[in-house]
């Protein structure tokens, strides 16, 4: 089974744009939005969600008030001030350590494991899909970026479809690690600016760390042509596959706005002439590497 994620060190880049469009464009695939702290992929998709389930992870204090002595211990031990004088936990303060918990000499606090956000299976005009919404301020979110992909694996297998697309997060943080590692392919959507070049080249460093083979693409290029031949140039001197460019087309946000993919809302287009040619590109190479 192939499994590509496209990321892109920093967002803004039209990453979750082009993913959108390459669901259009593939065949026999599951769509999995891994970027579970900010998912946009369903505002293009309108996935009919056929199961819902809760994503619980990590842990937070519950103080017994009937048990509680106010002994003031718990308080003079939470370095995140999330006790207050009345003995309440302030859940976006608690950072789940459990010294309270511990040291508590009443054994009056409970340390339930707390629902963090949901996840879903859903449907799609394109096929199936799978998601995850964290809640706010929650933490854990690598994690349940392994879980999306767990399951959006087991979906494939199950409906016999061998390539899943997903909609990496942005940065090289937690989420994105959980997002690369054992995929067949990173492709990073990058822009032609100091700040694109930058946070590209930071991310295919990581996906090196988990040889992961890197592919680059570089959207709205023509906006500065000098910094996407230097993107280009940077790409064949590591032996990263450079599988195009993308010019700047107004069409992605009204398509965006349309809640329709580049290549449903104008497939005359420039831009859609491009990632048409990109995907080729694409799904020449992971089925290479597959192979």
């Amino acid at each position: 089974m192939k499994e590509l994620v496209i990321i892109s060190g920093k967002g803004g880049t039209g990453k979750t744009s082009i993913v959108a469009a390459f669901a259009s464009l593939a065949a026999n695939k599951v769509l999995s939005d891994a970027d579970v702290d900010a998912a946009d992929l369903h505002l293009i998709m309108n996935p009919q969600a056929t199961e819902q389930h809760d994503f619980q992870a990590g842990h937070s204090a519950v103080i017994n008030l009937d048990k509680c002595t106010a002994c003031g211990l718990c308080r003079d031990l939470c370095r995140y001030h999330a006790i207050t004088e009345d003995y309440i936990v302030t859940r976006m303060d608690c950072e789940g350590c459990g010294v309270c918990v511990y040291f508590c000499p009443e054994k009056a606090i409970d340390f339930p494991l707390k629902t963090c956000g949901e996840w879903y299976l859903s449907e799609t005009r394109f096929g199936p899909m799978v998601h995850a919404r964290l809640g706010l301020a929650e933490e854990n979110s690598g994690k349940l970026v392994t879980l999306v992909r767990q399951e959006a694996r087991k979906l494939a297998e199950a409906r016999k479809l061998d390539l899943i697309l997903t909609d990496g997060p942005p940065g090289i943080g937690c989420p994105v690690i959980a997002s690369l590692g054992g995929t067949t392919a990173a492709l990073i959507v990058t822009e032609p600016t100091v700040a694109g070049r930058h946070d590209m080249e930071r991310v295919a460093q990581l996906a090196d760390f988990f040889r992961v083979p890197v592919l680059v693409c570089v959207n709205k290029a023509d906006l500065n042509l000098d910094s996407t031949r230097e993107i280009k140039q940077y790409a064949e001197e590591k032996n990263y596959a450079f599988v195009g460019t993308i010019p700047f087309d107004p069409v992605f946000t009204k398509a965006m706005v349309a809640g329709q993919t580049v290549i449903e809302y104008d497939n005359h287009t420039e831009a859609a002439a491009a990632l048409r040619e990109i995907w080729q590109k694409v799904l020449s190479h992971i089925e290479l590497q597959a192979a």
